[in-house]
This record gives structure tokens, sequence and C-alpha cells, in this order.
């Protein structure tokens, strides 16, 4: 598959995460009244799910036989890491810079989907 390609795929499911961390955001946050940390944890849990399998199947396909259980552990430890990374952004963009909580989490999407496209093309579905 040309490398476009699969950035292309990774950028369509990237914004469907996208819309589903929104969404569950919004929803947790402005309906429920749930603190934005929690919001942005329970948003990811439910992203990362459809992210794996779009990724194991559409972005990452390979003809050699993998391990799923393999791959899910270091799905989750690129998740981690990308995560890890984009809940730093955040805590630093509203604790220390007085950033708006939305715009905040927003902005932390690309930091987590630069580290998350690294991660799983060089080390989970390689």
């Amino acid at each position: 598959m040309k490398e476009t390609t699969r950035i292309f795929r990774f950028a369509v499911i990237g914004t469907l995460n996208a819309l589903i961390t929104a969404a569950t955001v919004g929803v947790l946050m402005g309906v429920f009244d749930v603190h934005y940390l929690a919001s942005n944890i329970a948003a990811y849990i439910l992203a990362q799910t459809h992210n794996f399998i779009w990724c194991k199947y559409w972005i990452f396909p390979t003809d050699k036989k993998s391990n799923t259980w393999r791959q899910v552990l270091l799905f989750l430890i690129a998740f981690g890491m990308a995560y890890l990374a984009q809940f730093l952004f955040i805590v630093v963009l509203v604790e220390l810079l007085s950033c708006n909580e939305y715009l905040a989490q927003f902005l932390g999407l690309f930091v987590y989907g630069a580290v998350n496209f690294l991660m799983n093309k060089r080390i989970t579905f390689c």
C-alpha cells in the first residue's frame, strides 16, 4: 500500500475517532457535567476500541500471519504513549495556560494522532 493511501486512511479513521471523542466529551461535560479529565478518559476508551479494528484491517493490513494478542498489547502501549502525550498537553494548556477546556481537548487530538500513527506504523502493525 502506498504511504499516501495509508495516511489518508489514518486521517479518515482519525477524523471518525475525533468525532467520537468530541461527541463523548461534549455529552459528558455539557449534558452530564462530568469533569473534563474523566470525560477525556471515557472518550478515548470508546474511540480506541473503534480505532484498533480499523487499524488492524484497513490502515495497516498485512498478508503475513499476525498475533492479534501481541498487536493488542502493542496497540495499548502505543495508545498509552499517545494518550499520555495528549493528556499532559491538555493539562498544561488548561491548568498552566488557562486555555479553554474544549479548545485544549481539540488541540490534544493532533498531538495524540501524530504519536499514535508513528507508534502503530513502526511497532504495532509492522
